[in-house]
């Protein structure tokens, strides 16, 4: 069973939670920094369910982390119970070639207070807080420069590269989805060996600093625009560094 309280905890969070911009910027933050974005039980061939209360299980009472599925449509639960407004959205991530993946490719949400938001606790490397959904607005944020550029009935959340381009990251429309929707996209991510997710083994965190990654076998540390990589010799140390680092334990 999880209630408020108890995800409140895992995410080490004990500021207000009136609905507001604030606040939510603050579970926003808490959130990226406590759990983690990996896809750890792929490799392990344990099935991950688009179910509200086996993802709450998971995240909240297991400690574990989780990928786009189960961190957003968590994070939606938390911030309904706390009597914010919450749209899931479908998106489609922007592949290397430029190309874009599927419908409900990825789970993002938007939250509407005095002025709407983009809220997205599962992508990975991205923004680390909301960013408003105004078309055009470069938005400054501890992670980079973001904008959201509207084209069509769609934006697409694009980040600031150092040679002064934009890179697209994903597009979605403002379309509300249901959780069970991104059922098929979820097996297929687990299932396909065409998905990066069967390929390699992950687990990210954001820090305050930057961010900390295992990518397979390689530790990889960021912040304050330096950046360190360590090979992992064992086993054994995989596991290790999973507790230390992510406080994971399979």
């Amino acid at each position: 069973m999880v209630d408020i309280a108890a995800y409140l905890a895992r995410i080490k969070y004990s500021g207000g939670t009136a609905p507001s911009a604030e606040t939510l910027r603050a579970l926003h933050r808490a959130h990226l920094f406590t759990v983690p974005f990996e896809n750890l039980d792929i490799s392990l061939h344990r099935p991950i369910l688009i179910d509200e209360t086996a993802i709450l299980q998971k995240i909240v009472n297991l400690q574990r982390g989780g990928f786009c599925y189960e961190l957003n449509g968590a994070f939606a639960w938390l911030l309904r119970a706390l009597n914010f407004q919450v749209t899931l959205l479908s998106a489609r991530v922007t592949k290397a070639n430029g190309d874009e993946g599927p419908e409900f490719d990825h789970l993002t949400l938007r939250v509407d207070l005095d002025e709407p938001w983009l809220v997205d606790v599962g992508f990975g490397d991205s923004f680390v807080e909301p960013l408003l959904l105004s078309p055009g607005l470069e938005q400054i944020d501890p992670a980079g420069t973001f904008r959201l550029a509207g084209y069509a009935d769609r934006f697409r959340m694009e980040r600031a590269e150092s040679d002064s381009s934009w890179k697209a990251q994903y597009s979605f429309s403002l379309q509300s989805r249901r959780l069970e929707e991104f059922a098929g996209m979820c097996h297929y991510h687990q299932t396909s060996p065409a998905s990066s997710f069967t390929r390699h083994c992950t687990c990210s965190l954001a820090t305050p600093e930057g961010r900390v990654t295992l990518a397979d076998m390689k530790l990889i540390v960021t912040g304050r625009g330096q950046r360190s990589e360590k090979e992992l010799e064992s086993e054994e140390e995989r596991l290790s560094t999973l507790r230390e680092q992510f406080g994971i334990r399979l």
